[in-house]
């Protein structure tokens, strides 16, 4: 038979979601009642703020583990800590915020394709770039842990700096920069399981200092795999760009992780087509190398916008600031990464009012 005490032991190490402490350490468990002969238990529980998905979350989790050591149906209410009650936690949840948890986080964009070898990451550093110089604050994580690339297409040779607890992210180009080429030394290869990406990726969310932003962008693994599945469980809310190239192939497989996003809730606000076609500087004649119509396509089965065209063309290197990848503001691709910056921070700010 259930008893007060196995009640309030099991429910009391559960973590509460705002405040990250148990609610043993917080005193949230206000009432608890239990009949016997139906082993049914009654739980009153405080939490910072009630009707939310926070909440909804801990009601399961409270019910489960009741469950588990013999409860046959939980009755649960919950109640608002009063600002008294909560006075005490408010510094140390300030201390422990992060995007995951923060009432302000910036929008999240991850960028996605089907498969690799489609400018996924040179895409993901010149987008965040030209958010940057629309004015946005923008943080870009490199969440192609096996492939990260990032650092080296941005030209970035600074590492991190920890200060306190926190890592520092790197800036460049007004983009605060996080990758797992950070961490290796001399461009190792990574050989992690699953579970280890998982706990590398949420470091990026929780233990990194990013400061105030507007846009967070992922630049992720190519495919539908264990990083791409992690940032859709964390991320509920993200948004996704669909990186594809004019190839009827490429943008088939590339469907794949668009209807890996909406069956994830995500919502995939448009595809950018790169390599659409090679212009020659002689001739003005276009030529389209790997086909034509793939982003179109894509697009419409995805029922979303195609937000550019991106042709063929190198960047223009400046030895004395070197970074192999980024497009100059004034040169014809960096042109169109604006104007494609410029659509995303519109359907952002559309979906934010609506």
């Amino acid at each position: 038979m259930l008893t007060e005490e196995q009640v309030k032991a099991v429910t009391g190490e559960i973590v509460d979601p705002f405040l990250n402490k148990t609610l043993h350490e917080i005193s949230a468990i206000k009432e608890v009642s239990i009949k016997p002969d139906k082993q049914h238990v009654s739980l009153k529980i405080a939490v910072a703020k009630t009707g939310t998905s926070e909440q909804l979350a801990l009601q399961s989790t409270i019910v489960e583990q009741l469950k588990k050591i013999g409860a046959a149906t939980v009755g649960l209410r919950f109640v608002e800590f009063t600002p008294e009650e909560l006075e005490p936690y408010r510094a140390s949840q300030a201390a422990s915020e992060n995007l995951l948890t923060s009432a302000n986080a910036p929008q999240f964009i991850a960028i996605a394709s089907g498969k690799g070898g489609v400018g996924k990451s040179t895409v993901s550093v010149n987008l965040a770039v030209s958010l940057a110089r629309l004015g946005k604050k923008v943080g870009l994580i490199d969440a192609d842990i096996y492939g990260f690339s990032v650092p080296d297409m941005m030209g970035i040779t600074k590492r991190p700096v920890v200060k306190g607890e926190r890592i520092i992210p790197v800036e460049r180009f007004g983009v605060k920069v996080i990758s797992m080429g950070f961490f290796v030394e001399d461009n190792s290869p990574v050989i992690w399981r699953g579970p280890m990406l998982g706990k590398m990726l949420t470091s990026f969310f929780t233990e990194v200092d990013w400061g105030e932003l507007d846009y967070l962008l992922l630049d992720l693994p190519p495919g539908t795999g264990d990083v791409a599945l992690d940032v859709h469980s964390m991320l509920p809310a993200c948004k996704e760009v669909i990186v594809t190239t004019p190839h009827p192939t490429a943008a088939f497989v590339a469907a794949r992780a668009g209807a890996m996003a909406l069956k994830t809730d995500h919502e995939v606000i448009g595809v950018v087509e790169n390599m659409a076609y090679f212009e020659s500087k002689v001739t003005d004649e276009k030529e389209y190398v790997f086909g034509k119509g793939g982003g179109p396509k894509l697009a419409e089965e995805l029922q979303t916008e195609l937000l550019g065209q991106l042709p063929l063309s190198q960047p223009d290197w400046n030895e004395e600031d070197f970074a192999p990848s980024i497009y100059d503001e004034s040169h014809r691709l960096g042109q169109i990464y604006l104007q494609i910056a410029s659509k995303v921070t519109q359907i952002c700010e559309r979906n934010i009012y609506n």
